[in-house]
């Protein structure tokens, strides 16, 4: 009887551990994106990479529910609802100010993680950049504060331009402040711009027409959501008319855009992670302060100034981060 009683213990003792380890909970972040999969791996590999510099490597110490709305802002509402319900312990929140936004509508208790270019104090998702407050922080990329000094820019890869066209899309949360800046910037360099506007898919073959018309040198591409969703798009109407063209994002750049000038998405979203993996070893979001960038690019595709016949000044090339031949 008490060998029996012995073993019973024995037994007791080395399956509590087991079950214990059993009923640990892997947490799970809510990946939640205004575009598709296809488009962001690069970013969607440094998430992972900052993540996995917070201690958290995927699936062994995090899992990620990934949310695209494939560019239709309106089912943003829709897919941060299926992540609360989850429930998801944070909350990623990237690809302009509308997934952060539908995120902080549906939950005020998870925590969320935004990446995006908008000011998130002045479209309310945070009460300051450095106390934050609430369940929201996250990473400022500043995307909307550099389009005059690329109207700068491109002013020099076009210098004898007698028009350069801006093209802008009015529904963006920071369009009036994004125009404003960009007139002041010309007015400065006493640059004539021509300014056009689209907010649909069927707007931008007509914008593309217009600034053919008006004999518009170069092309600004404005900073948002919108236009970086269609960047295919774009560089191909660019293309197709001969313009040369300067984009917000690498990305653009990268795939047959003339140039591009901006924050490293990249960096945006290693940060991100890092700052998921604070949130879950018990940090409160709204004790971390915004992170503002600090690492912008320029890169310019020399590959796609001959098939312009454009030739780039040296100074230019001297002062970019990336040149593609």
């Amino acid at each position: 009887m008490r060998r029996r009683r012995f073993l019973g213990l024995v037994g007791g003792t080395v399956a509590w551990p087991l079950a214990a380890r059993a009923q640990v909970k892997t947490p799970q972040i809510g990946f939640l994106h205004s575009g598709g999969a296809e488009r962001f791996t690069g970013q969607v590999q440094a998430f992972r990479q900052g993540l996995s510099e917070a201690g958290y490597a995927e699936p062994q110490q995090v899992t990620i529910e990934y949310r695209w709305a494939q560019g239709h802002f309106d089912r943003l509402a829709g897919l941060a609802g299926e992540l609360v319900s989850r429930p998801v312990d944070v909350i990623m929140a990237a690809g302009g100010a509308n997934p952060s936004l539908a995120a902080k509508a549906a939950t005020t208790t998870i925590p969320i993680v935004f990446v995006h270019g908008s000011d998130p104090v002045l479209i309310g998702l945070v009460a300051s950049i450095n106390r934050p407050g609430g369940n929201v922080t996250g990473i400022n990329l500043l995307t909307y504060d550099l389009d005059a000094k690329r109207l700068e820019l491109v002013r020099q890869l076009t210098s004898n331009a007698s028009l350069i066209g801006v093209l802008v899309n009015p529904d963006a949360p920071e369009s009036a402040r994004q125009l404003e800046e960009l007139q002041k910037a010309a007015k400065t360099l006493q640059q004539p711009i021509h300014v056009v506007t689209a907010t649909r898919d069927d707007e931008l073959a007509p914008a593309f027409e217009d600034f053919a018309k008006h004999k518009a040198a170069a092309l600004l591409v404005g900073a948002g959501t919108f236009f970086n969703n269609r960047r295919s798009q774009l560089i191909a109407l660019a293309a197709r008319h001969a313009i040369p063209a300067s984009y917000p994002l690498r990305e653009s750049a990268v795939t047959g855009g003339l140039m591009s000038y901006g924050p490293s998405t990249t960096d945006g979203y290693r940060q991100a992670g890092i700052y998921c993996g604070r949130i879950l070893k018990g940090t409160k979001a709204g004790e971390l302060p915004v992170m503002q960038s600090v690492k912008f690019e320029l890169v310019i595709n020399l590959k796609t100034a001959k098939a312009l016949g454009l030739e780039v000044p040296g100074t230019l090339l001297a002062r970019a981060d990336e040149v593609i031949e």
